[in-house]
């Protein structure tokens, strides 16, 4: 089968799957999905991190089918999503991933001033994060053992196209100093030279001083996680597009090149390229946001470098579609062997964000998708 019917086949499952996902979770926040069904993060849990993934894939599947329902659900997503805007101890460095696959998607599509408004607050708030001395977006807020005002991981390459976005809609140019600052710490402070990264480097927040790295969601200092990995490929291929600095396009070129020469011959991806020999823990959602970066990197290279990223990207999606992919219509969730961090107990759950990057991914192949970043 060609690759573009290949594609538009499993575009067809997504669309007969999630239309009765949809049906089912139309009042929902989902996340996770435990024997099928969704758990909901409203209430207290709505400023949680992935709860903008949600209305991205609705927004994906309303593009692509015209479906009412879809964007019914999308919208009343983004209104909940203003419980999470207006509180200080929700917001974070991960408002892109909360408003570009919500209010900016809607904004794209229907021109609403109050998704743009919505858009913009958030964007807003995240370049009030900006440490000016140390050249970093803060990643978390204070909890009850440390402040972390010098901390900033490698996630947050991902959150930079709300920065973007307010600066291409508002022809300000400070979101992109911003935004491009934060870049060019994370390429110096974050990627190392063979291309692995790391998850989480703390500075020292009065002078800008890199004080330690940590080995975060992975399996220890200095290893290799795999998500991590996957913001790093995709966000530097974003920034690169975005602003058209080489520096940008020559790192994500090395961190695709490392990914690459990791991948399994089974085209399934460990949490982390370096845990231990024997470990069989795997990480659904870094395969898939890895393919999309790559399929983007791919067009943007020439000769045998658009092939690897490609072909690389069409490994793990068919691997994903044979071996772990759920098709079944009656079951919330598509992927499955995610995991949120390599030393959390469960490595086997559906995750919202997975099922995300997924159909991303095979909207690109088919023409179909609404590019949000």
């Amino acid at each position: 089968m060609q690759e573009k019917q290949w594609a538009e086949a499993i575009a067809e499952k997504i669309k007969a799957k999630e239309l009765k996902t949809a049906e089912r979770n139309l009042h929902k926040v989902p996340y996770c999905a435990f024997d099928g069904v969704y758990e909901d993060l409203t209430g207290e849990r709505i400023g949680w991190w992935t709860n903008g993934f949600w209305g991205g894939v609705m927004w994906q599947l309303y593009q692509a089918t015209g479906e009412q329902i879809f964007r019914d659900s999308a919208e009343e997503l983004e209104v909940k999503m203003d419980a999470a805007l207006m509180n200080s101890r929700c917001m974070d460095h991960d408002s892109g991933f909360r408003w570009l696959p919500t209010a900016v998607a809607n904004y794209k599509i229907s021109g609403s001033e109050e998704s743009f408004n919505r858009g913009r607050v958030a964007a807003d708030n995240l370049a009030g994060r900006f440490n000016i001395v140390g050249r970093f977006i803060r990643a978390w807020n204070e909890d009850d053992h440390q402040t972390r005002a010098g901390w900033a991981i490698i996630d947050c390459m991902m959150n930079l196209p709300l920065l973007y976005w307010a600066g291409d809609e508002t022809k300000d140019p400070r979101y992109y100093h911003i935004a491009k600052a934060h870049a060019d710490t994370a390429m110096k402070a974050f990627v190392r030279e063979d291309g692995s990264c790391n998850h989480i480097v703390c500075f020292d927040p009065e002078n800008g001083d890199v004080l330690e790295s940590l080995g975060g969601q992975g399996s220890h200092v200095g290893s290799s996680w795999t998500r991590g990995q996957s913001w790093a490929l995709y966000g530097f291929t974003l920034s690169y597009m975005h602003t058209k600095e080489q520096r940008y396009l020559d790192t994500a070129k090395k961190v695709a090149d490392y990914w690459v020469s990791c991948i399994p011959e089974s085209g399934l991806i460990p949490v982390d390229f370096r845990q231990a020999e024997g470990c069989d823990f795997e990480d659904s959602t870094a395969a898939a946001i890895a393919a999309c970066g790559l399929l983007e990197l791919a067009k943007l290279v020439n000769g045998d470098d658009q092939e690897k990223y490609h072909n690389a990207a069409i490994q793990m999606l068919k691997a994903m579609d044979e071996k772990r992919a759920d098709w079944d219509v009656e079951r919330d969730g598509i992927l499955s062997h995610c995991s949120a961090a390599f030393h959390d107990k469960n490595h086997d759950l559906y995750m919202m964000y997975a099922d995300y990057y997924f159909i991303e991914a095979i909207w690109k192949l088919t023409g179909k998708e609404l590019f949000i970043w």
